[in-house]
């Protein structure tokens, strides 16, 4: 299905898979009442998106069981094509030790420096997703597929 825009518009299963095929993501959270937004790795574990955090803004959020964003996205600039996720949910701190533990066996290693010994969960209450498919070349801009990068 197409949206007023010419966006291919996802359908939910189709969102999870192409959540799935990633390991970093941006989760958006509210300072007040500014959006701050921060790269994460992570995983779906039962339904849900887990991330590490240590102690801070992302902790914070959870431990208040706040309403959060999280976005996962490919996007391919030589076509100018590419695909977004969009996740909204309740962000939790996990702390039954199980599934702490089922959690960290997940490919979930921080790639920023630091300590990050706590899990969060995001339950996800609404997932959406578009898809921008490969432009038609119009305008005389340059077909992508015959471009050749200079050396």
């Amino acid at each position: 299905m197409m949206d007023e825009a010419g966006l291919e518009v996802m359908d939910e299963e189709e969102c999870l898979e192409l959540l799935s095929s990633r390991h970093v993501g941006r989760v958006a959270v509210t300072i007040g009442a500014v959006p701050a937004v921060f790269p994460v790795n992570f995983a779906l574990l039962d339904g849900r998106i887990v991330f590490r955090t240590g102690s801070g803004t992302k902790l914070d959020a959870a431990l208040r069981h706040s309403v959060v964003a999280f976005e996962v996205d490919d996007v391919d600039p030589t076509y100018r094509s590419g695909w977004s996720v969009l996740v909204v949910g309740v962000a939790d701190e996990v702390r039954d030790p199980a599934a702490v533990r089922r959690a960290l066996a997940l490919p979930l290693a921080p790639w920023a420096p630091g300590d990050r010994p706590q899990v969060v969960a995001l339950q996800p209450e609404f997932i959406s997703g578009r898809r921008i498919l490969r432009r038609a070349v119009t305008n005389g801009d340059p077909d992508p597929a015959t471009c050749k990068r200079s050396a």
